[in-house]
């Protein structure tokens, strides 16, 4: 989400100027890439870029062929194959094969608009591009993008019927796997590759807490453009470090954060009751992650404190309580205790468990 805003940024500083632009994609990646499929740049003709489709090496090329395609105005899929020698990004060594499609942005774009819905409507959002065809078609030409609403469950401007019948049944199989596919459409001729994109939410992060070492968490969630709702006591918190901070509610206020399935929660008030009464409320909400700061033993007390008040967590919402919370990397200052607790909702949220890269067999991320 943060390299769709980013670029959403840079196209609304520009578009007053006329300039025309083009949207470069990976839509397709066999084998080994530094970018997954979904990967964005933004091209002005003047140059000027935002996003990346790769580690650098293939970003000098993509720029070029994207200021061909703004001057003759039509679309075009590259394909760049790395393990050839005489192939731009040889220098990578990754050995995979890059499909990039590469898309004029007309002044009124669907596809921006898409983009800005996405950022806007927090939830689930399905994009179908069109990333190869055998022939012209009117109602499907390449680089065409469908925005599918969720609520209608509808395909907007899909007005070629065989294809909006075949994108329902997939778009399906994409929301329930929680992964972007590539399918392979044909019908009378007409073949046609479309990229369907899952599109998620933006991580929200809840931090209970108003400490000094809520500071490291806010800057990393900064960094990693995530929202973030603050509860605490605002007046011993330094309001010059609470710029990254989206929503701030009182302590002993009514009002709280709105919890999701992408909400992480952490629980850092340093206060055994508080923790454990924030714990007892949040412990309902749909969250797959509540990191409850401090050792094992504070946290076993707890537990029992609330089998003798008549409360027993089922072995569900256990599993969704982290404590002690992060992953073990030696960590012993707010800032490292920060990269151990992020690191360990990241893999969470990708249900990964952490661990060393070179203790793994096979590729670093999952194939088609």
């Amino acid at each position: 989400m943060k390299e769709i805003k980013s670029i959403l940024q840079l196209y609304n500083s520009l578009k007053a100027s006329g300039e025309k632009c083009a949207i470069a994609q990976v839509v397709r990646v066999e084998e080994s890439s530094y970018r997954r499929e979904g990967a964005r740049m933004l091209v002005f003709e003047s140059g000027v870029f935002e996003g990346g489709i790769s580690g650098g090496c293939l970003e000098g090329d993509a720029l070029q062929r994207s200021q061909i395609a703004i001057l003759k105005q039509q679309p075009s899929i590259v394909t760049y194959d790395t393990s050839k020698e005489n192939e731009i990004g040889v220098g990578l060594g990754c050995n995979g094969v890059i499909d990039v499609l590469i898309s004029p942005i007309s002044e009124n774009s669907a596809t921006l608009e898409m983009l800005q819905k996405c950022v806007s409507d927090r939830g689930e959002h399905i994009i179908a591009t069109i990333t190869a065809l055998n022939t012209d078609i009117d109602t499907i030409p390449l680089g065409r993008s469908f925005y599918y609403d969720k609520d209608s469950a509808s395909l907007e401007d899909c007005q070629h019927g065989g294809l909006r019948h075949f994108l329902h049944d997939r778009i399906k199989d994409v929301l329930d796997k929680k992964k972007s596919k590539t399918y392979q459409f044909e019908e009378e001729g007409v073949k046609a590759s479309v990229f369907i994109e899952l599109i998620p939410p933006q991580f929200h992060l809840a931090i209970y807490g108003d400490n000094y070492d809520v500071y490291p968490m806010l800057e990393m969630a900064k960094l990693m453009d995530w929202d973030v709702s603050l509860v605490g006591n605002v007046q011993k918190l330094k309001k010059e470090k609470l710029h990254s901070v989206k929503n701030i509610y009182l302590k002993d206020g009514e009002e709280r954060p709105e919890i999701d399935d992408r909400t992480a929660i952490i629980l850092m008030a340093h206060d055994y009751k508080t923790d454990y009464a924030n714990l007892q409320q949040l412990i309902k909400t749909p969250t797959p992650y509540i990191a409850s700061l401090g050792p094992r033993k504070r946290f076993d007390k707890m537990i029992a404190e609330f089998k003798a008040d008549g409360v027993e967590f089922s072995d569900e919402e256990l599993e969704r309580i982290y404590a002690p919370c992060g992953l073990e990397i030696g960590a012993n200052t707010p800032e490292e205790i920060a990269m151990s607790l992020f690191s360990e909702i990241l893999g969470v949220f990708s249900g990964k468990e952490g661990g060393m890269l070179r203790e793994k067999l096979g590729p670093i991320h999952e194939r088609n």
